[in-house]
């Protein structure tokens, strides 16, 4: 799923420059290859001063790179391992200590080998993680869900799949979005938006249906392919990318989309809201990784635990959703998010019944995406 990303920077540096600790010879580096727009600029200044006021780790040189998709993230980790395996004897290289990654790519970024287990026992915040975040890292050697598994990532932000609609065009109808069920509407018909992906599709017609997202035969729900049929004579397009500006000219009137595309425009057109459905929806995570390549020290080990930690941390993770605006697994809060303006308060202030009714896309079987593929180009096709 390529989700867009902006870049922001509040009182402190811009991602991409180098942040120096002390002058002098032997001096560190840690390198973070993130998405663009996922981490304050501010946090991580805050993360250079605490290393430089550890008198452990004196020279420490951080350099955080932007890039703009998670796409992009997913190709460089496959450019890596093919770069160490042309080398004499599969030689590592020093590229990057830590990468972001979507929960979405962690199971082919294991399956690939392009990404290595974290050194999370030196974590001391690991502990403090809710049991369903700590579920979602520990994979076996294929990237499906294991509980005695190996920890593969550290999510530090996450989101909702949720409705995105143009108030404006709406309004005459006495009526606004709250659930799946409004996408069936009659006022909507050839109106919406959906995004080019099965798993959320197929998805969001289940959880409408009281099913899961994960359901490992949806072939056999009854009703299914009528909803499908039904719903696809509603849309007007499917685009994972390209959905917000259609929907700010009034093209369509609603869109199925990411917290992260949508939240950052909504204070620009106040024509728009967003709501997270009362059935539940999908939440996807952003995690840090760490590339196979990697030259792996004890040093490295420490920087990599710190910064996890640093973000992990509950009045940094309060910094992330306050200056980022987005949700962490850290800092769940049902009340007002001081800062954050009345229109995407119901995004991060989730109560935590309807947080209950929200899903992970997990790993399924090949049998079973392909079931979803199938179903997902008929209703497409008609």
């Amino acid at each position: 799923m390529k989700r867009r990303n902006f870049l922001f920077n509040v009182g402190g540096i811009l991602l991409g420059q180098t942040l120096i600790g002390c002058n002098g010879k032997n001096q560190s580096e840690f390198q973070v290859l993130l998405l663009k727009g996922s981490i304050p600029g501010y946090v991580v200044n805050q993360f250079n001063k605490k290393l430089q006021s550890d008198k452990t780790l004196p020279n420490v040189k951080l350099s955080f790179v932007p890039k703009n998709q998670i796409y992009d993230l997913f190709e460089q980790l496959q450019t890596w391992r093919e770069t160490t395996d042309k080398s004499p004897g599969g030689k590592k290289s020093p590229h990057c200590d830590l990468v972001t990654l979507g929960d979405y790519w962690l199971k082919p970024a294991i399956e690939q080998k392009l990404i290595r287990p974290l050194p999370i026992k030196k974590s001391k915040q690991w502990s403090s993680l809710q049991e369903k975040w700590q579920q979602l890292v520990k994979r076996d050697d294929q990237g499906n869900w294991d509980s005695q598994g190996e920890v593969w990532g550290a999510p530090y932000r996450w989101g909702n799949t949720v409705l995105v609609y143009n108030q404006k065009q709406l309004q005459k109808f006495n009526w606004q979005p709250r659930d799946w069920g409004d996408l069936w509407r009659s006022d909507l018909r050839s109106r919406i938006s959906l995004p080019n992906h099965p798993r959320e599709v197929i998805g969001l017609v289940l959880k409408k249906l009281g099913r899961s997202y994960n359901t490992v035969n949806p072939v056999k729900i009854s009703n299914l392919n009528i909803e499908l049929e039904s719903l696809n004579q509603q849309v007007k397009f499917y685009d994972s990318t390209n959905y917000l500006e259609p929907l700010i000219t009034g093209d369509t009137w609603l869109a199925v989309g990411w917290s992260n595309d949508i939240i950052p425009i909504l204070s620009r057109y106040p024509q728009l809201r967003a709501v997270i459905p009362q059935s539940g929806t999908a939440i996807w995570a952003d995690l840090w990784v760490q590339p196979a390549n990697t030259l792996m020290t004890e040093e490295t080990d420490n920087l990599i635990s710190q910064w996890i930690d640093f973000c992990w941390q509950p009045d940094i993770a309060g910094q992330i959703v306050m200056l980022g605006k987005t949700n962490t697994p850290t800092f769940i809060n049902t009340s007002k998010v001081q800062g954050i303006s009345d229109s995407i308060q119901n995004l991060l202030a989730i109560e935590q019944e309807l947080l209950e009714k929200c899903e992970f896309l997990k790993p399924l079987s090949l049998e079973s995406i392909n079931q979803y593929e199938e179903l997902f180009l008929k209703m497409k096709t008609g």
